[in-house]
């Protein structure tokens, strides 16, 4: 839950509200300066004159309009990017020059026309990396998966170049569909080329008109665009509240669908594991009693918790004691604790038999890249120990000790951290927009790269750097994160909470051991 101090509130506004006042005004003279230059292009005089009394309160629409045209480019989306997004774009997309291991090589990147490109440069920065998704360290090199996946490659090639169900299907693709099926406890399993498509191209198949989904309120956005190409009506529970969530369910089976009232032809309740902007952990007991009770289909995206907490790295079902048949889907993706890409759905065999005869992006999609298959086969066996050694259930206890001591250490020096232990995701919050690069460039300049989040993945007043940890880094990795974010953050302001100076010593203390 986000406790968003007053002053900060007022002052996070206020300080938007001068950039967009400042944007609508260099809008505004802007088209007027350019109406005289374009010969194909005419200003709509009585716009103009609007313009001129309310250039604050008017959305900057078409002042100039091209002959014939509609712009493509239009609306508050536009205006943000233009002028709040370019201010400070260098913050984002960061080019890497290595492996995104513990410590990676950032390419530094230069601007000459004020922020509207950039350039790369031939020079690159050494930083700790603290925003990856290496959970458990698999995307460098390994001395199990990476000989494997250089042997796939010789055999196999890069691609398919074919989809499943055509030339596409090695048998690489079926062993880790089984694979996968018994390491999360399903029956069978599917497989994807790409996590978002996983969500949003599987729901529409799963359910349509007539249909509800009762989605959480901070459901990733491809579960939201899945949910709405399916045609099902849509109802949004407030954010890991199980109360509600039956409030919501009572409410919709007692109406029935839209005008004709008729009964719901499937209900789907749908959460994630761990919400990769909040790092807090699903409900996920509660919430499948509820679901229980009201006889709602439950689908768990595991995304960011699948291989990531739980004893043996099987997620939240493992770690809050729920039983995976009780799950009637589970998505989870091979892009954060196994170091590749692509997705997975697992579910009974009458489920996953409908999905390969139904779904678009099993049929016509390219199947994933042989190498990329096979690094998930690699370290799910390091995980389950099947590599012949105890390596898994080493990375696995790393990455909950990281996790819990990097986010113990963050509240302890003051800062806002959201979500819960076992979790190695901690967004720590920044909220005005100044501190939004203040923050990632500060800390860039001392090596250390993290990932500044804003509009539009977040509400535009609750901007945050996502800290993401790996199994990978070392207790000497994360104390000297621990002390450029702490300098940072006093220099910028986001403390916002009481410093516990007889706990922050321990930091100190163990500067000290190291």
């Amino acid at each position: 839950m986000v406790r968003l101090p007053y002053l900060t509130a007022l002052t996070t506004l206020f300080s938007y509200g001068l950039l967009f006042a400042f944007g609508h005004f260099r809008d505004f003279f802007r088209r007027i300066l350019d109406a005289g230059k374009s010969s194909n292009l005419k200003v709509r005089p009585l716009l103009q004159i609007r313009r001129l009394l309310l250039p604050l309160v008017l959305t900057p629409l078409l002042l100039l309009t091209p002959q014939g045209y509609a712009p493509i480019c239009l609306g508050y989306e536009d205006f943000y990017t233009r002028r709040l997004y370019l201010r400070i774009q260098d913050c984002f997309g960061r080019p890497i020059a290595s492996a995104p291991d513990a410590w990676f090589d950032v390419v530094e990147r230069h601007s000459n026309d004020g922020n509207k490109t950039l350039q790369r440069t031939t020079k690159t920065s050494k930083c700790l990396n603290l925003g990856s998704y290496n959970y458990l360290g698999f995307a460098a090199a390994d001395e199990y998966c990476t000989p494997r996946v250089i042997e796939s490659l010789k055999k196999y090639s890069a691609s398919t170049c074919s989809a499943r169900v055509d030339g596409g299907n090695t048998k690489l693709h079926t062993e880790l569909e089984e694979l996968v099926a018994r390491f999360v406890g399903k029956p069978a399993a599917i497989l994807f080329g790409m996590g978002y498509v996983t969500n949003s191209a599987i729901i529409p198949i799963l359910i349509g008109k007539g249909g509800l989904i009762v989605s959480d309120s901070l459901n990733h956005i491809s579960i939201v665009n899945g949910a709405r190409g399916s045609g099902a009506t849509v109802r949004v529970f407030q954010h890991n509240n199980p109360a509600h969530l039956e409030d919501v369910l009572r409410e919709q089976i007692a109406g029935g669908q839209p005008r004709t009232h008729r009964p719901w032809k499937k209900i789907i309740v749908i959460v994630e594991g761990i919400y990769s902007m909040e790092g807090e952990l699903c409900n996920l007991p509660e919430i499948m009693a509820v679901c229980k009770k009201y006889k709602a289909y439950t689908y768990l995206d595991e995304a960011h918790s699948i291989g990531a907490v739980g004893k043996t790295g099987r997620g939240v079902c493992e770690l809050l004691g729920v039983d995976p048949a009780d799950v009637d889907i589970m998505m989870g993706t091979f892009t954060k604790s196994f170091g590749s890409c692509g997705g997975y759905i697992a579910a009974s065999k009458e489920i996953i038999q409908h999905l390969k005869h139904a779904c678009p992006a099993h049929i016509y999609a390219t199947s994933m890249s042989p190498p990329a298959v096979q690094q998930v086969i690699s370290a799910i066996k390091v995980v389950l120990g099947e590599d012949g050694s105890n390596r898994g259930a080493k990375k696995l206890a790393q990455i909950r000790e990281n996790s819990n001591f990097f986010r113990s250490e963050l509240q302890k020096m003051g800062f806002e951290v959201l979500g819960d232990n076992d979790s190695p995701v901690m967004p720590i919050m920044l909220y005005n927009p100044a501190k939004i690069p203040a923050f990632s460039r500060e800390c860039l300049r001392q090596n250390v790269a993290v990932v500044t989040v804003a509009f539009p993945a977040t509400p535009l007043l609750l901007a945050r750097a996502r800290i993401c940890i790996s199994a990978s880094q070392s207790r000497e990795d994360l104390i000297k994160g621990l002390e450029v974010i702490s300098k940072v953050g006093d220099l910028i302001g986001i403390k916002y909470f009481p410093v516990e100076q007889e706990k922050v010593a321990s930091v100190d203390k163990l500067k000290k051991l190291e």
